[in-house]
């Protein structure tokens, strides 16, 4: 009798522990969240870069960055499988994936450097070929995760996705969407050379996006010298 009461106090804390981790708040206001926190440094990860990518019609290389969990040798030398070094899938002019980072180097030039210096979870960076087309600019477009937002001294896919912009060789990387908003899509109209994009706001502060809380609709005009969003309201 002790054995079952025990295997059932186990399985209800780990039903427990289940549904508090898929309950997690996207956003926690226990503490403010401040653009100079950082999150704790996961050492059981490595930084490892693919091989470069080349946008056709740029004269850029672009190197993905991301962490891969670190094995010992002894642990894959005894017949296990090796880990994976692949961190980014690449097609239609998009790289996706975990990325802590993209770095940059000109045809031509020896010099590397980076987007950014600050964290950021990169999941895709998108090479705005018809506008290129269209203006002879070259800009990329990323989805990130910048903020801690739920506080869980991580920063991954379960903090809050913002929209970023940067010329294609990494360079006037700017922030277009709002902190706290989370990004539900964006597209680029061609006719009007313009991105438009949504966000959804935590209206009630609970720590969840809900259908309740509120859309709100930016547009950003790419011919414009200085690059930044303006909100309209088709609704």
């Amino acid at each position: 009798m002790k054995n079952i009461f025990f295997f059932l106090m186990v399985s209800l804390a780990l039903v427990s522990c289940k549904k508090e981790e898929q309950e997690k708040p996207k956003v926690s206001y226990d503490t403010p969240v401040k653009n100079s926190e950082k999150p704790v440094a996961d050492t059981s990860k490595v930084a490892i870069a693919d091989l470069p990518i080349h946008l056709a019609g740029t004269n850029v290389l672009i190197f993905p960055i991301g962490n891969v969990t670190a094995v010992k040798k002894s642990s894959y030398s005894r017949g296990e499988a090796m880990p994976s070094y692949t961190i980014s899938n690449y097609g239609e002019y998009e790289i996706t994936g975990f990325l802590s980072n993209l770095k940059f180097r000109e045809i031509g030039k020896d010099t590397i450097y980076s987007l950014t210096d600050k964290p950021v979870v990169i999941q895709r960076a998108t090479f705005l070929k018809e506008f290129a087309e269209k203006s002879k600019q070259n800009l990329m477009l990323y989805v990130l995760s910048d903020l801690d937002t739920n506080k869980d001294s991580k920063l991954d896919d379960n903090d809050i996705k913002s929209l970023y912009i940067s010329t294609v060789d990494g360079k006037s990387f700017k922030k277009l969407s709002p902190d706290f908003g989370e990004l539900i899509d964006w597209n680029f109209v061609q006719s009007t050379s313009s991105i438009y994009f949504r966000i959804v706001e935590d209206s009630d502060k609970n720590g969840e996006f809900e259908t309740g809380d509120k859309i709100r609709y930016f547009s950003v005009n790419l011919l414009e010298k200085e690059l930044k969003a303006e909100e309209y309201f088709p609704v």
